[in-house]
């Protein structure tokens, strides 16, 4: 299966000639990168016990008492050579890899093995990995004293998601229903891609493991969007109701808006992968 990815992605650009270049069709190294950023989700108390302060010890919370949600903006990278067995890319563990951003100095990001690199921040730290909008970012790995550049032009703001924000400030929702979330209107331009995953939040803020994501889960899976990326420019977002299994429980609904991106160097295989963006976030409270 991964070796078919790899060709899709090939035969795809070369369909389309200004996409890339020759030299790039014939690169041995691939790149898949990702930096994606949540903001800080400030929530009342309240709402997270779904508004019913009666059921609540003590008399309830007082609606004005806040909870922040930290967000965090992650970076994350997978390196590799294509000259691996049967066609599968063979990950370069030697690497050294880091995100430069236009007037901003570089970050370098940490080697976990296996050809992956990562770093991760507080949302809004200025040391640490920093999301712009509008900026240019370039993915930049050496091997060998090579560079292989990737890059992702025009980073995203901020799409807002008008489901995610009643007027209560949260969404009462039936456990085990399906809920769809709709984009606001593009004018007609070209959408950027549009993820969206479903985590569960106890009432200390403290978030737990996805219950739904259709965020591509393997490296090699985000060389699907090289070819594919209708199913994630789509105007409704429908999230199934498993999604949304105990009632009485929150969960933090996640919409990230992100940028493609590819190759910037010529020794950079034409089908690698690169994606920047942001999130607008929403609580929604289960009930029966």
């Amino acid at each position: 299966m991964k070796r078919i990815l790899l060709s899709a992605a090939a035969t795809a650009l070369l369909l389309t000639p200004l996409a890339c270049n020759f030299d790039q069709l014939l690169a041995e190294k691939v790149m898949v990168g990702t930096l994606l950023s949540t903001p800080d989700v400030d929530v009342s108390l309240y709402a997270m016990a779904g508004g019913d302060a009666g059921t609540l010890p003590d008399g309830g919370v007082p609606e004005e008492e806040r909870l922040t949600i930290p967000g965090q903006t992650a970076a994350f990278v997978f390196f590799a050579t294509r000259n691996g067995e049967q066609g599968t890319p063979e990950p370069v563990a030697d690497a050294t890899v880091r995100i430069e951003v236009q007037n901003g100095s570089p970050i370098a990001l940490d080697n976990k093995g296996v050809g992956t690199y990562s770093a991760t921040s507080a949302f809004g730290d200025e040391t640490g990995v920093k999301y712009q909008n509008g900026a240019t970012y370039n993915f930049v790995a050496v091997h060998d004293g090579n560079s292989h550049v990737g890059q992702v032009k025009d980073a995203p703001a901020l799409e807002r998601i008008a489901a995610l924000h009643p007027a209560g400030g949260y969404v009462r929702h039936i456990a085990n229903q399906g809920l769809t979330l709709t984009r606001p209107a593009n004018g007609g331009k070209e959408r950027t891609l549009g993820f969206v995953t479903v985590v569960p939040v106890d009432t200390n803020g403290e978030k737990g493991q996805p219950t739904y994501t259709n965020i591509p889960k393997e490296p090699l899976d985000f060389l699907q969007l090289v070819t594919s990326t209708g199913e994630w420019q789509r105007e409704s977002l429908p999230i199934p109701g498993s999604a949304f299994p105990q009632k009485d429980s929150n969960y933090l609904v996640i919409f990230q808006t992100a940028q493609l991106g590819g190759p910037q160097s010529d020794n950079l295989f034409a089908g690698s992968t690169i994606l920047v963006g942001t999130a607008d976030l929403g609580l929604v409270h289960t009930i029966e």
